[in-house]
């Protein structure tokens, strides 16, 4: 293995995506000469302890590629083309494009628990005077209220939509066309989304457009402890402590930036002008708000008191010791099946 950068001098850097500035010391440990650049292109974040793992794309930039490659190629086939994401940073993403017909395959990055990891998502064009969207088989359908839009409509959140839509508005300039018709369809959707959270959530019929970034977060057991440094840059953003957590609250809430915190509640800290919310399973945010919520109640487990007594008055007692100390926070906690639990503003 190559050793690490030994220069007296590193220079800080952003992360283009999250606005965290990287410290010097973190980069200093990384033993890749191209550090840098590699966080600097928005693609790459790195750990505390200099390791880099790679970020991968939403189903909101995979499915704005796809529209877009369905286009251009209404005009000549298509292998590679760059799209916008919600974050200001461009990607280049590989397609397959002929004769407006585009399939563009998910990238999951350094993230081994994305279900949706190399699944392709697919996009049928055809000129037209004016430009529409459809949604085919495979994307989902929203329909419980308070999810990414509203009920009865196609399960794509508001930022991948618009992502979705610029990238239909420069093919079509790119073309010449004055419209185009596109569906979006995702092959393996209805299939997949069984091994999702949507169900429960109530998005029958396929897997959600997502991403308020058009990245993906990598998965690193040693991410926890790094995340929140992380959290005082972000305008909007969302903690939670599971990965189920993390899950539900993607489609919840898909405007904030969510953190995986584990149980390392402790370590939060929000700015007064943040919008901040503390969501997930009840057991961690509950037992870390108040450690003695079991004691004399009988119950083993938080989860056996939620399950057989929700309205118990320890679990009442323990959101209010929550919000003392977290006062400006919104805290929501979630059933197993994603249904809310207790939602304090």
């Amino acid at each position: 293995m190559p050793e690490p950068y030994t220069d007296t001098i590193v220079d800080s850097v952003k992360d283009p995506v999250t606005g965290f500035v990287v410290p010097p010391s973190w980069i200093k440990l990384c033993p890749d000469p191209q550090a840098l650049q590699k966080i600097q292109s928005g693609r790459w974040v790195i750990l505390s302890s200099g390791l880099l793992c790679r970020r991968g794309l939403t189903t909101g930039t995979t499915a704005a590629a796809a529209c877009k490659g369905a286009i251009l190629s209404l005009k000549g086939s298509v292998h590679n083309l760059e799209i916008e994401t919600p974050a200001g940073i461009p990607v280049s993403l590989p397609v397959v494009a002929k004769k407006g017909f585009c399939i563009a395959v998910k990238d999951g990055g350094d993230h081994k628990f994305d279900v949706t990891a190399g699944l392709e998502i697919a996009a049928q064009a055809s000129a037209s005077e004016e430009t529409t969207l459809v949604a085919g088989k495979g994307v989902g359908r929203i329909l419980a209220r308070g999810l990414c839009d509203e009920v009865g409509r196609p399960a794509i959140s508001p930022s991948a939509r618009g992502q979705i839509m610029l990238a239909i508005s420069q093919a079509l300039q790119e073309t010449g066309l004055a419209g185009a018709e596109v569906e979006l369809s995702i092959p393996r959707g209805v299939e997949l989304a069984k091994e999702t959270l949507n169900p429960r959530l109530g998005i029958l019929g396929g897997i959600s457009i997502l991403g308020s970034t058009g990245f993906v977060e990598p998965w690193n057991d040693h991410f926890i402890g790094d995340r929140a440094l992380e959290l005082k840059e972000a305008k909007k953003v969302l903690v939670t402590t599971g990965r189920t957590g993390l899950k539900f609250c993607r489609v919840l809430f898909p405007d904030h930036k969510a953190v995986l915190m584990g149980s390392q509640l402790d370590l939060l800290a929000f700015e007064e002008d943040q919008e901040s919310i503390l969501c997930g399973l009840p057991a961690l945010i509950l037992k870390w708000a108040w450690p003695q919520i079991l004691d004399e109640t009988g119950y083993g487990t938080v989860a056996e008191m939620v399950e057989i007594e929700p309205q118990h008055r320890n679990i009442t007692k323990a959101l209010q010791m929550a919000k003392e100390k977290l006062p400006e926070t919104r805290i929501v906690l979630l059933h197993k099946d994603g249904s809310t639990l207790a939602d304090v503003p």
